[in-house]
Parts: structure tokens; sequence; C-alpha cells
């Protein structure tokens, strides 16, 4: 079984920052691209940034260019979202998704619950 965990959401204001967490536990061999995805109110999920385990750039919606930055810990199996310059339409539950090599060397993705960011203007 594999465990994925956020932390760190909460409610800033305008222009303020905050910092994403997500932990995977469990099963695991390793870990491959781990993403960030949102759902905002009445809107669909939509994938905010994401991390190749090695070799390949960083991906960001347009949305976030400049005011979000990913990065991974891989002896923790964390993946962090640094969020500055918050907007409220940056308001959303956002989510982690990561593939793991697991026990049986096949690669499955995994959600967490997600973590509520809400920004007041």
């Amino acid at each position: 079984q594999v465990q994925v965990v956020e932390s760190g959401g909460g409610l800033v204001q305008a222009g303020g920052s905050l910092r994403l967490s997500c932990a995977a536990s469990g099963s695991i061999k390793s870990v491959e691209t781990m993403k960030w995805y949102r759902q905002g109110p009445g809107k669909q999920r939509e994938l905010v940034a994401s991390i190749p385990r090695a070799g390949s750039t960083n991906y960001y919606a347009d949305s976030v260019k400049g005011r979000f930055t990913i990065s991974r810990e891989d002896a923790k199996k964390a993946v962090y979202l640094q969020m500055n310059s918050l907007k409220p339409e940056d308001t959303a539950v956002y989510y982690c998704y990561v593939d793991v090599l697991g026990s049986l060397y096949i690669v499955r993705g995994y959600w967490g619950k997600g973590t509520q960011v809400t920004v007041s203007s």
C-alpha cells in the first residue's frame, strides 16, 4: 500500500505566500514523476506543476509560471510547491499525485486527499 499526504494549505491574503508539502510512504522502490493539481470551486481539476525524477524540465501551467516553484526531495519521497504572489483565483483544493515504482516493479499513480488553499482579496 502507498499513502500520499499533503500539508501546508491555509488562508492567505492576496500577494502572500504558502508552501505545500506532500510525502509518499509505503511499499515504494522509487518515486517517479510528482505532480500538483488543483480544483477550484466549480472548475475541473487542472495540472499546476510537475517534476520528473531526473533529466527533463519541470512543467508549469501558464497561470502560475513565475509565481510557483515545484521541487522534490527524493530521500524523503517528498514534493513541494512554493506559491508566491498568490491571487484569489489560486483558491482551490490542491492535490498531490505521484507515480510510484512498487515492489512488483510496476509504476502506478496515487493521489493525496488534497489540501485547501484560500486566497482572500
